[in-house]
Order: C-alpha cells, then sequence, then structure tokens
C-alpha cells in the first residue's frame, strides 16, 4: 500500500509542476501578447504621422510597393507584356 501512496504522490508532484509550468507559459504570452499590441499601436502611429507629414513621398511609396508586389504575383514576364516571343 505504501507503494501505491509514493507512486500516486510522485503523480501528484508530477501533475502540479505541469499545472505550474502551463500557468507560467500562458501568463508569458499574455504579457508578449500586450507588448506586441503595444508595439502595433506606437508603430500604426509612427505610420500615420509619417504619411501627414510626407504626403507625396507615401504617395511615391505606396505606388512603388504596389508596383513591385503586382510584378512578384502577376507571374507575367515581360516578354508577354511586351508582346515580344522567343
Amino acid at each position: 500500500m505504501e507503494t501505491i501512496d509514493n507512486v500516486s504522490h510522485s503523480a501528484h508532484e508530477a501533475v502540479d509542476k505541469i499545472a505550474s509550468a502551463t500557468n507560467q507559459a500562458a501568463e508569458a504570452l499574455g504579457e508578449k501578447g500586450e507588448q506586441l499590441k503595444n508595439a502595433e499601436q506606437q508603430l500604426m502611429g509612427n505610420c500615420r504621422g509619417y504619411v501627414r507629414d510626407h504626403p507625396i513621398m507615401s504617395l511615391g511609396i505606396a505606388v512603388a510597393g504596389g508596383f513591385v508586389l503586382s510584378r512578384l504575383t502577376c507571374g507575367c514576364s515581360t516578354d508577354r507584356v511586351t508582346g515580344s516571343s522567343k
């Protein structure tokens, strides 16, 4: 009977350790989530300020980014666009 009690006690200790580690991990993830949320809000604020202060440059960056993104996602080669064949 003593062996069963020892095994039961060891199992309870293991479960308690796992539960404690899980709680600590959940708390750490919650804290990191808050930090990421704050960083996102700060970054968005900085972007809004930049666009407000430099509207022409922001428009140029947006157009260039859109062009590059369209070229990457289109899958079209320049040969198809210009009509030349190989």
